[in-house]
């Protein structure tokens, strides 16, 4: 049985969430009635979403709570705005008033995302666990379709931070299985030339098909390449993971932030200081602008988890890193990479890799129409496309100039 919660279910959950009625308008506030709960359970699972939600699911977080030195409270809410906007790990830390791990995760449709707080007892020190979550080369490889792995990973990844512990390896079953595309016909395109096919289209239709598919044919020989071949096969990933990557860092670089404007309003600090404040809140705006599009395009959160990535980088002191060229997706681009004998670009340490034998990298792939009619898609390398019609990828998503945030403050998206 799937562990997915049926969308009909998390519809309901929202509607019931936002329905006013006089009942409602007298019912304590969402954080007290989640501190309410947790004192019989500290899993709290909104009402609305408890009869359809998967015992399997609720079984495992509470058997990886019960593996660790700290208390562990979990809030399962339905996504609306107020859930989205209140911080509601402080919030309800506030009222519990006890040290230990604080989540709450959201649902929309089948993506579920969340945010948490690791509050220590007084005294006890260790591992900042945003710092463990960057460290943790599997947490953007997660599953977003069930609220399990992602919680139960958040469990261990603050273990580590709280007592050392090493992190185990994710399972197989929780982590996003690589796609694998088809340079012909999409799926769609194929069921539309066959019921063309079938109902007998004249030699005009016949006459355009074959223009499409010669055309086709040639676009694929004659594909320029930049040096070599081209490494992997591997499709688009898919829109929700980058969603994914996104979020979870626009939650990191927002406590990074929040961290450096309570270190600013304590002390005295440089000007240095205040520059890298006003980089950061610039980055995370520009961030959460393309995040806010809900659009097919892959650019935008792709775009949106760079931005993000570097407002962490800017409040935290470490320096602002360009993305890797070929991938913004991969680690930052620390090496500069030779592509052609005149051209050289930041590249992750993976990518050059693949330049220094002759390569070109796979890359980060997008779908763009093809075809005489434009009713292909194929899948090709992001820099391939036309810059007037996807400005974040005119200078690789800041990777060849730092200027993805005024772009987008512009509007060019």
């Amino acid at each position: 049985m799937s562990a997915r919660i049926p969308r009909l279910g998390v519809l309901l959950a929202v509607l019931a969430f936002l329905a006013p009625s006089p009942a409602a308008a007298a019912a304590p506030e969402l954080p007290d009635q989640i501190a309410a709960g947790w004192k019989a359970d500290r899993i709290f699972v909104y009402d609305a979403l408890r009869p359809a939600f998967p015992k399997s699911e609720l079984d495992r977080i509470r058997a990886t709570a019960g593996t660790v030195s700290f208390p562990v409270y979990v809030a399962l809410l339905p996504r609306t705005p107020a859930t989205r906007d209140l911080d509601l790990p402080t919030l309800l830390q506030a009222r519990v008033g006890q040290p230990g791990l604080y989540l709450v995760w959201t649902v929309s449709d089948d993506y579920w995302a969340g945010t948490e707080t690791l509050i220590r007892p007084g005294g006890l020190k260790g591992r900042d666990l945003t710092r463990v979550q960057l460290d943790d080369q599997q947490d953007n490889k997660i599953v977003t379709d069930r609220p399990a792995p992602r919680i139960v990973r958040t469990i261990q990844q603050a273990a580590t931070a709280y007592d050392g512990r090493a992190l185990p390896a994710v399972p197989a079953g929780d982590l996003t299985p690589e796609r694998r595309y088809d340079d012909g016909l999409s799926a769609t395109d194929k069921g539309d030339r066959a019921a063309f096919i079938g109902m007998g289209v004249g030699g005009v239709l016949g006459f355009v098909l074959v223009i499409v598919l010669t055309l086709r044919r040639r676009d694929r020989r004659s594909a320029p390449r930049k040096r070599g071949t081209q490494s992997g096969l591997t499709g688009p990933v898919n829109i929700w993971s980058v969603r994914g990557k996104a979020d979870r860092w626009i939650v990191k670089a927002g406590k990074t932030l929040k961290r450096l404007e309570t270190q600013i309003s304590r002390t005295d600090v440089s000007s240095e200081v205040l520059d890298r404040r006003d980089d950061a809140k610039a980055r995370l705006a520009a961030a959460r602008t393309l995040r806010a599009d809900e659009s097919d395009d892959l650019t935008a959160p792709a775009g949106a988890f760079v931005l993000a990535r570097q407002a962490h980088e800017a409040a935290s002191g470490a320096g602002v890193r360009p993305p890797c060229f070929f991938n913004p997706l991969h680690e930052p681009g620390t090496v500069q990479a030779a592509w052609s004998d005149e051209t050289e670009v930041p590249a992750c340490t993976s990518c050059a890799k693949v330049l220094e034998r002759g390569e070109t990298p796979r890359g980060f792939l997008v779908w763009k129409k093809s075809g005489l009619l434009r009713l292909d898609h194929k899948a090709v390398p992001y820099w391939t496309l036309n810059p007037k019609e996807q400005p974040l990828v005119a200078t690789g998503f800041g990777a060849l100039e730092d200027d993805l945030t005024e772009r987008v403050s512009r509007g060019d998206k």
